[in-house]
């Protein structure tokens, strides 16, 4: 019989209000958080078919880069990092907006730490074999 491995799931802090789960979405912290750096072109005076089209391509890119995630979980991972700083890892999971990267036997210059987080800000670019 084969068992499914238990995962860990990383809760938010509560927010403001006594039965909500995150943060008040009105916050400063929460809008900057939250604002994407690629400009919709929604706003602009495109076709709708060309619209479409980009609309179309945002998704499959977005499928592509979830099924990168889902491929690297439980995988040596290895971060190349600012101030040319090289990490491996077994890669975990991702917060809903990637900003962390959750990890554990984090090997680093300086030691190994069980469990960690990476933030993806920190990151150039990361690689893992299939």
């Amino acid at each position: 019989m084969n068992m499914m491995r238990p995962v860990h799931v990383m809760r938010l802090p509560r927010g403001p209000d006594p039965h909500s789960r995150g943060f008040d979405p009105q916050s400063p912290r929460f809008i900057a958080l939250c604002r994407t750096s690629i400009v919709s072109s929604l706003t602009s005076d495109m076709d709708p078919e060309e619209l479409q089209r980009e609309q179309v391509m945002r998704a499959e890119l977005r499928e592509r880069f979830l099924r990168c995630l889902l491929s690297m979980a439980n995988k040596r991972v290895r971060f190349n990092m600012y101030e040319n700083v090289k990490v491996e890892a077994t890669f975990g999971a991702s917060d809903i907006d990637v900003l962390n990267f959750q990890v554990t036997d984090l090997q680093t210059p300086i030691g190994i730490q069980k469990e960690a987080l990476i933030r993806s800000q920190d990151v150039i670019s990361l690689s893992f074999d299939l």
